[in-house]
This record gives structure tokens, sequence and C-alpha cells, in this order.
């Protein structure tokens, strides 16, 4: 998240600097406690986007079935506002929410702060973890974190999954046929000749914006694909590791090859906006978040087609193409346990939880279009049924590359998302922004003090 306020600044430097530090954070209960039967708002904060109303929809349905005297409150704040309206309140020592749900990143400067309960305990006697793809779990609630694609068993969990994502390849069908492309190469030849061929289209459409985690993702994706590596999370080393020859391939492919194909002013484009061009068929080939696209099949949104059928007549989704390797970014967010809600709220967000995480409330939860992270119900009909983009999530989980999952994050992605935009709207090459990123995160992890880290 792009810091913003003065006192996201001060929280996260506290983080940084050591100050304030918990090495042991509260901890969960192993049992949960009796609950109350009185009435009790459970309340949630999230970003505002279709997943958070859904949720709030979904919760108030079939959680009420359970335990009717509650209500679900979901939250919903500006994206860009996220980080900001969980963290001001953390440092505040009270949150008028109980469930803050995180992403993946956040994790670290919540749990350094002691701002979230440590339930590995309950883990361990309420949830199957075999049930998960163990990467899903630690990217999600584990800390300090593990290299992708590893779980370390003896790490701490301070969360569990409440939705997954990556991003999906939406492509033209009528435009550049029905078969998409394989590689990062090919999809860049293809995008040209589209914008070519079609005047009005551009060939790509994808997150440019400075802000939130946008342009900084897109980066990470390319120089993922390209054989790059973000940091040596063993040694804390950026500078000289980012901007290696691979990453400097990738930051060039971006600038040089890819932002040409796209629309004139869309240097500051996020979700909605690529979202928008889709609809508006101005765009041969996007990316984006797999549970951001559900509008893409409206009608009422489209102009590609008066029915879901008509639409997906014209767009295609498909995990993205791979190059030098198959890395795609992992997305989504876990929930968590604020350390500064009543015992009651407490206790009934720990009730939840264990509801939310059985495998037939995953595939209702999938029905109701979420995205899940247990294997039965990401491999099950009631998820891969329901929407066209549901299948390159579960083939995309094995390729899951996350960001840097520490308490330095905020300001680490700060600074890439301003140096990558900067790149994307000509006010710095691609190798003074690519350095000045390395210089820049490596001063950060350097007057740290921090050890370790991971999710790479």
């Amino acid at each position: 998240m792009r810091l913003a306020t003065a006192a996201m600044l001060v929280a996260t430097t506290v983080a940084a600097c050591g100050g304030g530090q918990n090495d042991s954070a509260p901890k969960a209960p192993a049992t949960i406690p009796e609950l109350t039967k009185d009435p009790l708002t459970l309340s949630f904060i999230w970003f505002d986007w279709p997943p958070a109303h859904a949720l709030e929809t979904f919760a108030n349905a079939e959680y009420a079935k359970e335990r009717p005297n509650v209500t679900i409150k979901v939250k919903t704040v500006p994206n860009a506002n996220w980080h900001d309206a969980m963290f001001t309140q953390f440092a505040a020592h009270k949150t008028d929410f109980d469930i803050p749900i995180l992403d993946s990143q956040h994790i670290g400067e919540a749990v350094t702060n002691g701002n979230i309960l440590d339930i590995t305990d309950f883990v361990k006697k309420n949830i199957d973890v075999k049930a998960y793809d163990p990467y899903l779990l630690a990217a999600y609630g584990q800390f300090p974190q593990a290299e992708t694609g590893k779980r370390d068993e003896n790490a701490s969990l301070y969360g569990l999954p409440l939705l997954g994502d990556t991003w999906t390849m939406i492509y033209r069908k009528d435009l550049i046929g029905d078969k998409p492309p394989q590689t990062w190469d090919e999809m860049i030849s293809v995008a040209e000749k589209c914008q070519a061929d079609n005047p009005g289209v551009s060939g790509l459409a994808f997150h440019q914006a400075n802000g939130s985690d946008a342009a900084a993702v897109t980066y990470n994706t390319v120089n993922g694909v390209y054989g790059g590596n973000l940091w040596n999370p063993k040694t804390r080393k950026i500078d000289g590791v980012l901007n290696d020859a691979a990453g400097q391939e990738a930051m060039d492919v971006l600038v040089n090859k890819m932002k040409p194909l796209t629309a004139k002013g869309s240097g500051n484009w996020f979700i909605d906006e690529v979202n928008a061009a889709v609809a508006q068929g101005k765009a041969c080939i996007a990316f984006n978040w797999i549970a951001a696209s559900g509008g893409l099949l409206d009608p009422k949104q489209s102009t590609l087609g008066t029915t879901r059928e008509q639409i997906l007549d014209k767009l295609g989704f498909a995990t993205l193409p791979s190059q030098k390797t198959n890395l795609v970014p992992l997305g989504g967010m876990g929930m968590h346990v604020s350390a500064y809600s009543p015992e009651a709220n407490q206790a009934e967000a720990l009730n939840f939880m264990k509801w939310f995480e059985q495998a037939d409330i995953q595939k209702q939860w999938a029905a109701a279009g979420g995205v899940p992270s247990r294997t039965d119900a990401l491999e099950s009909p009631e998820f891969l049924d329901a929407a066209p983009f549901n299948q390159v999530y579960t083939d995309s989980v094995p390729r899951m590359r996350d960001m840097w999952n520490m308490p330095e994050y905020a300001r680490l992605v700060d600074i890439e998302n301003t140096n990558v935009n900067a790149a994307l709207n000509g006010a710095k090459t691609p190798k003074e922004a690519l350095d000045d990123i390395a210089k820049e995160q490596q001063s950060v992890l350097d007057s740290s003090g921090g050890k370790g880290g991971g999710g790479l």
C-alpha cells in the first residue's frame, strides 16, 4: 500500500526501526471461548471492491444459520486508504473492526507491533492444514515468511486465507483468435499486430498507477517471467539483485515494448480502468486480478454483447504467458483477529474463521463469487463452473510468487510504485528508475536493522 498519511508514516517507521516491537504477539486460545448469546456485530475491514460486498452478503446469509444473533458488517474504504484505515487504528490500540483483512505483505508490520493475535494453537486444534496448498497458508498467515512455495510448519500463524487471487490474461478471441499467446514475447507481438489492425483499440491494458501496489505488481510480474529477482531474502540484498541484467531486461520490456501498446492517458490506470477498457472493447489483451474480473461478464457494464454468452464469444481468459520462467503474482488476502477487539468479539472471530474454512462452506463461498484456498474447493465444480476465469486461478497456484513479507513492505512498495510509474510516464529512463528503486529500497533495509525476511 502506498504511504499516504503522516499517521501511517509514523506507524511504519516505528515498526521498521524496531521501536514498539512485540516479539510475542498476544495469543489466541486453542479452544474457542464460550460464545455470547447476546446480539453481536462482527466487523471486518477491507477495501471497496466486489468481493467485499459478496463476503458481507454471503456471511449474513450462511453464518446466521449457525449464529443467528450475529450480524456481519464488512466496512469498506477506498483501496488507496486501506492500509492507513487499519494501521492508524492499530497505532492507537483501538479498532472499530474485529477482523482486519490484510494483504499478505501487511502481516509483518502487524505482527511486530502486536496488532493481531497469534492463532497458531487455534489453527492446530481447529483447522485441517493438510487441506491447503502449503504456500497459501504461509502467504496469508505465516510470519516470518517462507520462500515462495514453502511453509515452515514450526513458524507461527497469524491469519487464515480469505480470498485467493492472481492475474488473468484477458484477450479478445474475435480479434486475435481462440488460442492465447504462450510466451510473453509472443503476447507482445500479437498485441502489436492487433493494435495495428484495429484502429482505436490498444494492444495492451495493465496497471500503471502510482498507488496501492499497482505499478509495482506490474513490474514484479514482468521481472519474474524474465528471470529476475526482487532481492536476496537471506542476505537482504536488493541493490545489485533487482537491477541486474534480468531486472534491466524486464524494465526495458515493460517501458519500451509494452507501454507503447497502451492507450494514451493510461499512465495512472489500475483495476477499474483496465476493466473499463476491456468492457468498452478498447483493448486487445489485458491483465487484471481474477477477483476483480466478474463485472466483465455483466452485459450492463459491457459493449461487447447484450448477454453473458455474447460477451464470452469475444473474451477469453488464460493463465499468464511464460518466458524464462512461468511465475505469476500472488494476490489475495487473509483474515486476522484484532488484538484490540473485545473478548466476546475475538471469540466470535475465531468461531467465524473455523466455520469459514470448512470444506462445504468454502465451496459455497466459491459459488457466491469468492476465490477459496482449500484444495478441494479449488478443484470443485462449485468453483470451476462458477466463472470462466476460475480455472486460471487453480492452474496458477503452483506458479505464484509474492513480494517482500516483512514490516518494511509499505515503504518498499511506495518506492517501487513511484519509480516504475515515473518510467512508464517518461519522467525517468528505465535504467534510472530501476537503479533508484534498488538504491532506495536497500537504504530502507539497511537502516531498519531487521534480519531475514521472505516471500520470494
